[in-house]
């Protein structure tokens, strides 16, 4: 478990009501919005591990979850929703615009860590909010699924995939060919497409991190 309290968040969509974690060590340096990946949540051990490993680093992460809670059981069952691009994306723009009203967090530049489908709505985000995000990481993500907003991102991308993910990998190759801002791919050997082998879920967790504090910092160009 962290050390940082984290404080509840509540973000209202029109009829939808998404729940977030919001934990903002003393000093940090930055922001990282965790947008999770098929059937994951902010509840997930993985998740709020990659996330306690930034706080260490000083750097503030909100988990939430991109579903309501009504939402959610009908998409375990269905996993319609998940693959629902533009909603995950129109929420994910909907929070990170609340989150700019939060006087509190107005001096802090703003990351997003997609997995999966969360990946894409958070490329797609980030294309439509260029002054509001500085920074993208994809962990395994469908960034193809991106498609036409991915000339438009403008924030620093880094696509993490596993080498042994071979689909996968050869879509992000695929996508990356196509941005135009600064980016890069890593390959994590020995990693399948969820990073369950050992050791490899802090390999994603200390590049994705010091992605985010090179250009999340107050510093950065």
């Amino acid at each position: 478990m962290s050390q940082y309290p984290s404080t509840p968040m509540r973000f209202t969509l029109g009829k939808a009501r998404l729940h977030g974690d919001l934990c903002v060590p003393q000093g940090a340096t930055g922001l990282v919005v965790f947008v999770h990946g098929s059937g994951s949540s902010r509840h997930s051990p993985r998740n709020q591990s990659v996330a306690c490993y930034f706080n260490e680093l000083g750097l503030g992460t909100l988990l939430f979850d991109l579903l309501t809670a009504d939402e959610q059981p009908i998409d375990e069952i269905t996993r319609q929703l998940r693959f629902d691009i533009p909603l995950l994306g129109q929420r994910l723009s909907g929070v990170v615009d609340q989150l700019g009203n939060e006087a509190s967090l107005r001096g802090l530049r703003i990351g997003l860590f997609g997995a999966s489908t969360g990946a894409a709505a958070a490329l797609i985000t980030a294309a439509s909010r260029p002054a509001d995000i500085d920074a993208v990481v994809s962990r395994g993500g469908r960034v193809d699924l991106a498609d036409q907003s991915l000339a438009r991102v403008k924030a620093a991308s880094l696509f993490i995939v596993g080498g042994r993910d071979l689909e996968v990998l050869e879509l992000n190759r695929e996508a990356a060919a196509r941005l135009q801002c600064v980016h890069q791919l890593v390959m994590v050997q020995g990693a399948t497409h969820l990073f369950e082998e050992q050791g490899t879920l802090e390999a994603v967790a200390r590049l994705a991190g010091d992605w985010f504090l090179r250009h999340l910092s107050r510093h950065a160009d």
